[in-house]
């Protein structure tokens, strides 16, 4: 820069780095915007030609960890959002506008559920929540103007594993479009996309980043539905920042690695539990995949057990809404994740005061083994 003033040339001391090496990692593209050198260039970008515009559209963080995720789904295409929710919201708008109906299993995540129930009905789009155990009872619940079935490869909380088999194959029957929240299983333990499914979401604040550090969200699928879902979270603003964009790239990098010793110590951990006096009942599932069946195990209390006594008997391990840190933590489900269905439900479906869901960490698994056994014998007052 020649003949500006002091203050202007502050502003743009060093001007742009034209790196000629290639960073070993990914390097942060901390901006809300990209440049253009005239206008020939801006409009290179509508032609195709350019690939960024600004972060609210898309950002090579973003879109890296967009096309990982789908990667490992073995899906063509994917798109980041602010959090799983809004995964979830851009995935459905995809499919679905003002007029349509949903079908949903009636056993899932609580935020989902009020977005389904609440938010979506106010946009006037309807939802059927039954239960996905009987393929007749879905298949009663579609009408003509039905467009969506939706589901979790395994549920939350009480770890029922879909079939999804049954259900792909009842939604090509009626023409319709599947939607699968994949957050539990991981494309480590299960890859629905490849089993027909047509939507996969994941709250990408679990096990796709790991280290409880982020709060994003990743819907993948085939180009034309990820188009759409991208367009949606364009318009609605819905997302992810930079950075986070950024960790949940490095976080993905030792999905493998942690979902191995994650998904071996909730297996000892269900074992050793399974018979454990004071503890009812362990829910895990008996089998996902090939590769295991997942890294979250759910007890139920006895009722001669005192589930506060429980909970401050645990030691290291913490009490946190939510799951799928490196870190062995528990949740409440009647209280946090499922505070939002109506009671009765939450009593058809067995989540009452004694429930409680362990998100099983990568510690030694005799140390988890036996911090919850002690803690399953204290609330008996033993």
């Amino acid at each position: 820069m020649k003949d500006v003033h002091f203050d202007t040339s502050t502003v743009h001391a060093g001007g742009h780095n034209n790196v000629k090496s290639v960073s070993k990692v990914k390097p942060i593209y901390q901006t809300s915007a990209f440049s253009f050198s005239d206008l020939d260039d801006l409009e290179d970008y509508f032609r195709g030609k350019n690939d960024f515009l600004y972060t609210r559209m898309n950002n090579p963080n973003q879109d890296d960890f967009a096309r990982g995720v789908a990667q490992l789904e073995k899906a063509p295409a994917g798109v980041v959002t602010s959090s799983g929710i809004s995964a979830i919201l851009v995935g459905i708008l995809s499919v679905a506008q003002s007029g349509d109906h949903i079908v949903a299993c009636e056993d899932l995540y609580g935020g989902t559920y009020q977005l389904l129930s609440d938010d979506l009905k106010s946009f006037g789009i309807e939802t059927s929540f039954v239960s996905f155990n009987d393929v007749n009872e879905i298949e009663k619940s579609i009408r003509p103007n039905t467009k969506l079935l939706y589901s979790e490869s395994v549920t939350n909380p009480l770890l029922r594993v879909e079939d999804l088999g049954a259900l792909v194959g009842l939604a090509k029957k009626h023409r319709l479009t599947t939607m699968i929240d994949n957050t539990f299983a991981t494309p480590f333990v299960l890859q629905p996309y490849t089993q027909g499914v047509d939507l996969v979401v994941h709250s990408a604040t679990k096990y796709l980043n790991g280290h409880s550090d982020v709060t994003a969200g990743v819907v993948v699928g085939s180009e034309e539905l990820i188009a759409k879902a991208k367009s949606k979270m364009t318009h609605l603003g819905c997302n992810l920042g930079p950075f986070d964009a950024w960790l949940a790239s490095r976080g993905l990098k030792t999905l493998s690695v942690r979902m191995e010793r994650h998904v071996a110590n909730a297996k000892a951990l269900a074992g050793e539990l399974n018979g454990t006096k004071g503890i009812k009942k362990v829910y895990y599932p008996e089998f996902v995949s090939e590769k295991g069946n997942g890294a979250i195990v759910t007890i139920e209390l006895d009722d001669s057990s005192d589930v506060h006594t429980f909970f401050k008997s645990l030691d290291w391990v913490h009490i946190v809404p939510t799951l799928a840190g490196v870190e062995t933590t528990v949740s409440y489900p009647l209280g946090t994740s499922h505070r939002s269905l109506p009671a009765d439900m939450c009593e058809t479906l067995g989540i009452n005061k004694n429930v409680i869901r362990i998100s099983v960490g990568i510690e030694n698994a005799e140390d988890i083994i036996e911090v919850f056994k002690k803690a399953s014998q204290t609330a008996l007052g033993l």
